[in-house]
């Protein structure tokens, strides 16, 4: 192999220099994009420790005072006279119900949109891509009326139903399957398996990872979900943990010691959840931006 000449070996030093400059600018970026992430939560953990006076004066810091902590809030959250558990209960419910059956639908719509050929899928996906484009303020009074016809208001169904067939996890979901064999359906459906049995038993093993990815996501959207269960829901015994968090700041009365430390607490089931999936987290993402 001949030698590297003089400008050869230029080139590569310049080359590397300018890879290491461009991982260490990303370095500093992601650094600081961390920070900011971070330090919201921080300075709630910080304030979950010390008296509600303290945060009404004070407001949200970063200074932790050490000498100002204690376990007050915490003995108010699990052993006081309050309905958080009850708030906590309703979300864990209603976010468990509408991540596992928005899952299950929106594979169902991805599926037949990316396995099979029918007049006007095109079309159809078209405006599911439409639907995406649409802020939820745009149909949020027209989606309040209808339910309020169909009798569900004050009724869990109102919160769930309207986002079962979910336009970003069928377009994810489609985009994933996009790259699935055809072949694999073709073996099924010789091996005698229902169309039914063909989802259940092949398809749904090898969408773990979207499964797991989606999953995270429209977790955090139910969980966090406030504005449209606030027209819906009208019995305090049935509001969600937003709900019922915000009721603790009202013009009779402020209690923050309940709220800090309430909402520093409702952040462990998210965390929990990513824990959870993070093995297929980033795959699933990957897989299906790459997909198609």
């Amino acid at each position: 192999m001949a030698e590297e000449t003089v400008p050869m070996k230029q080139e590569k030093m310049k080359k590397g220099s300018h890879d290491t400059g461009k991982i260490a600018g990303l370095l500093v970026l992601f650094t600081v994009l961390a920070l900011l992430i971070i330090a919201p939560i921080y300075a709630l953990f910080v304030a979950s420790w010390k008296p509600g006076e303290e945060l009404l004066q004070y407001g949200l810091n970063l200074n932790p005072e050490f000498s100002h902590w204690g376990l007050s809030n915490y003995k108010l959250l699990f052993f006081g006279d309050h309905d958080y558990w009850i708030w906590f209960r309703n979300s864990l419910i209603l976010t468990v119900i509408t991540v596992l059956l928005t899952l299950l639908v929106s594979a169902f719509v991805a599926y037949g949109f990316s396995a099979y050929e029918f007049k006007g899928r095109n079309f159809l996906f078209v405006i599911v891509l439409a639907i995406m484009s649409v802020p939820f303020e745009v149909i949020m009074l027209p989606l309040y009326q209808q339910m309020s016809d169909w009798g569900l208001m004050d009724n869990y169904a109102a919160i769930v139903l309207p986002f079962l067939a979910h336009a970003s996890t069928i377009f994810f979901f489609r985009q994933y399957l996009l790259g699935m064999p055809k072949s694999l359906i073709e073996a099924g459906r010789i091996d005698g398996c229902t169309e039914y049995g063909i989802f259940f038993k092949l398809i749904m093993p090898i969408m773990k990872p979207a499964f797991a990815a989606m999953a995270i996501l429209n977790g955090m959207n139910s969980w966090n979900n406030y504005m449209w269960p606030l027209l819906v829901i009208r019995s305090s015994e049935k509001y969600t943990l937003t709900l019922g968090l915000n009721t603790l700041i009202n013009p009779y009365g402020d209690n923050y010691s309940l709220l800090i430390v309430g909402a520093f607490f409702s952040i462990i089931p998210i965390f929990i959840l990513f824990v959870a999936f993070q093995k297929y987290f980033i795959e699933g993402m990957t897989a299906g931006a790459v997909k198609g």
